[in-house]
C-alpha cells in the first residue's frame, strides 16, 4: 500500500524512479562512442588508399584506346591527271580512263610521220590508241590501289608506360603519403584527448555544483532552524523582532542560492550528457570517489621528453618533411625524366604492304623510350627556391612550438602543485571555521553573542566550505590537463 501511493507521488514531483551512475572512465568511452569514430575511420582508409596510390604510380601502367572517325571525303594518293613525260593518263568521275599521247613522244612523231601512209597509217593510229589505252588502263588500276577508303577509320591501341626514372618525385610522393597517414592518425589522437578532457571538465564541474547545492541546502536548514530559535526567543524577549529580520532576510538570500545551484546542477548534467552523447533529460548520478585522491607532483625535469610526443609536434614534424619532400618533388622538374613505353596499335588503314584499307586482322608493335631533359626552366627554379623557404619556415615553427609546448608543461606542472597546496589550506579553513560554528552555536544558545554574530560565523563556513569544493574541483581540473599535456 506504501508502495502505490509513493510511486504516484513521485511520478507527480516530477522526480526520476531509477537514476544512472557513472564513473570518469564510463563517461570518456561514451564520449569516444559519441564523437563520429566512423568519420574518423573514414579518413583514415582515404589515407591509406592515397598511400597505396602513390605506390602503386611507381609500377607500369595499361591503358586501352580505341578511336573512330567519319569522314565525307575520300583518300585518293594519285591525281585524276596525270602528265607521264610522253603523255597524259585521265580517269574521270564515272570510271573510265584515257590516255593521250604527247606529239613529241615517240609514238606522236609515228603518227605524225605515217599519217599520210593509208595502210600504215591507218595500223599505226590503231597501235597508237590500243597501246595509249593500255596505258590509261594500268594508270586506272594504279589509281585505284591507292584511292583508300578513308570514309570510316577505326584505330585500337593498348601501351604500357613504366617510369624509369623521373628525378626521386615519386619516392617523394609515397613518403607525402605516409606522412598524410600518420598525421590523420595524430589529429585523431588530438581530438581524442581534447575530448577527454573536455569531459573531465564538464564531469568535476557536475561534482563541484552537486557540493554546492548540499552546501546550500545546509546553509539553508541552519538559518531555518535559526529562524525558528529567534522566533522563539522574540517571544520570550530575549531577542528583538530586527534580529529576526535579519535572520529572515539571510534565509531567503540561501534559498536563492540553493535554487541557483539547483538549475546549476541540471545544466551542467546536460552538458555532461552532451559530451557523452546521452539523452539531455538522461538521469544520471556520478561516482565521486576519486575526488580527495591527489597525484603528488615534483618539478618536470626532463621537457623534451616530456614534449617529444605531443600530436601537436609530431604533426608539426610531419609538415616539416612534407614541405621538405615537395622541395625535393620541385627539384625533380629540373632532372633529366625517362620514360619507357610500349603499344600494340591496330587500325583498319595499313601501310606494311602497301597502303591499304581493308581489314586485315594484323597489328603493329612499337616499343621505345622517351628523355625529357630541362634546359632553361627559369620559373621551375624560383618555384624551388620558394619551397626551400617555406620547408625552412615550417623547421623554425616547429622549434618555436617545442620551446611553448615546454612552457606549457611547466606551466601546468605548476598550476597542479598549487592547487594541492590551495586544497590543503582550505581544508584546514574549513576545519577552523566548523570549530568557529560550533562555538557560536553554543555561544548563542548561552545568550554570549548577538545573532548577527552566529549568521556571520555560519556564512564564512559557508564560504570556506565553497572555496574547499573548488579548490578539489581545480585541482582534478589542473590534473587533467597536466596529463593532457604530457602524453
Amino acid at each position: 500500500m506504501k508502495k502505490r501511493i509513493l510511486i504516484p507521488c513521485l511520478l507527480l514531483m516530477g522526480l526520476p524512479l531509477w537514476s544512472r551512475t557513472l564513473t570518469l572512465q564510463e563517461c570518456h568511452d561514451l564520449a569516444r562512442q559519441a564523437v563520429g569514430s566512423q568519420s574518423a575511420e573514414e579518413l583514415k582508409a582515404a589515407a591509406e588508399a592515397n598511400r597505396k596510390a602513390s605506390l602503386a604510380a611507381m609500377f607500369p601502367r595499361v591503358s586501352a584506346n580505341a578511336a573512330y572517325t567519319y569522314s565525307t571525303m575520300d583518300m585518293t594518293l594519285l591525281p585524276s591527271e596525270m602528265n607521264l613525260g610522253f603523255g597524259t593518263a585521265y580517269v574521270s568521275a564515272d570510271g573510265s580512263s584515257q590516255f593521250f599521247w604527247d606529239e613529241g613522244s615517240a609514238v606522236g612523231q609515228m603518227v605524225q610521220n605515217t599519217r599520210d601512209m593509208a595502210y600504215v597509217g591507218e595500223a599505226v593510229q590503231q597501235l597508237s590508241s590500243a597501246s595509249g589505252q593500255m596505258v590509261a588502263d594500268a594508270y586506272k588500276q594504279l589509281y585505284d590501289q591507292l584511292n583508300l577508303d578513308a570514309h570510316h577509320v577505326f584505330v585500337a591501341q593498348v601501351g604500357v608506360t613504366q617510369p624509369i626514372y623521373v628525378g626521386g618525385r615519386l619516392r617523394e610522393l609515397y613518403k607525402i603519403s605516409q606522412l598524410a597517414e600518420q598525421t590523420v592518425s595524430l589529429e585523431a589522437d588530438k581530438r581524442e584527448a581534447d575530448l577527454i578532457v573536455s569531459v573531465d571538465e564538464a564531469y568535476w564541474r557536475v561534482i563541484s555544483v552537486a557540493h554546492k547545492k548540499e552546501l546550500a541546502e545546509q546553509y539553508y536548514n541552519l538559518l531555518v532552524k535559526l529562524e525558528g530559535d529567534v522566533e522563539t526567543l522574540v517571544g520570550s524577549g530575549l531577542a528583538t523582532q530586527s534580529d529576526l529580520l535579519k535572520v529572515r532576510q539571510k534565509r531567503g538570500e540561501a534559498e536563492l542560492k540553493r535554487l541557483q545551484a539547483t538549475n546549476g546542477l541540471q545544466l551542467s548534467k546536460m552538458a555532461l550528457c552532451q559530451l557523452c552523447g546521452l539523452s539531455l533529460d538522461e538521469q544520471i548520478q556520478l561516482d565521486e570517489s576519486g575526488l580527495e585522491e591527489a597525484v603528488l607532483h615534483d618539478t618536470v625535469s626532463d621537457y623534451r621528453a616530456t614534449v617529444s610526443n605531443r600530436a601537436e609536434l609530431r604533426m608539426l614534424e610531419n609538415a616539416t618533411q612534407i614541405a621538405e619532400s615537395n622541395a625535393r618533388i620541385v627539384a625533380a622538374g629540373l632532372q633529366p625524366n625517362v620514360v619507357a613505353t610500349a603499344n600494340y596499335v591496330y587500325s583498319n588503314l595499313s601501310a606494311d604492304n602497301g597502303l591499304s584499307s581493308d581489314w586485315r586482322g594484323k597489328g603493329f608493335f612499337t616499343a621505345g623510350v622517351v628523355v625529357n631533359i630541362p634546359i632553361a626552366h627559369a620559373d621551375d627554379i624560383y618555384r624551388l627556391k620558394a619551397a626551400k623557404h617555406t620547408a625552412r619556415a615550417a623547421r623554425m615553427k616547429v622549434d618555436e612550438t617545442r620551446e611553448l609546448l615546454e612552457l606549457q608543461v611547466t606551466q601546468a606542472n605548476q598550476r597542479v602543485l598549487e592547487a594541492q597546496q590551495k586544497v590543503a589550506m582550505c581544508r584546514l579553513a574549513v576545519k577552523n571555521a566548523d570549530e568557529v560554528v560550533r562555538m557560536a552555536q553554543e555561544s548563542f544558545q548561552a545568550g554570549m553573542i548577538p545573532v548577527g554574530d552566529l549568521m556571520q560565523a555560519q556564512t564564512a563556513w559557508l564560504a570556506a566550505s565553497t572555496d574547499l569544493v573548488d579548490a578539489e574541483i581545480e585541482e582534478k581540473v589542473t590534473e587533467s590537463y597536466f596529463v593532457r599535456y604530457t602524453k
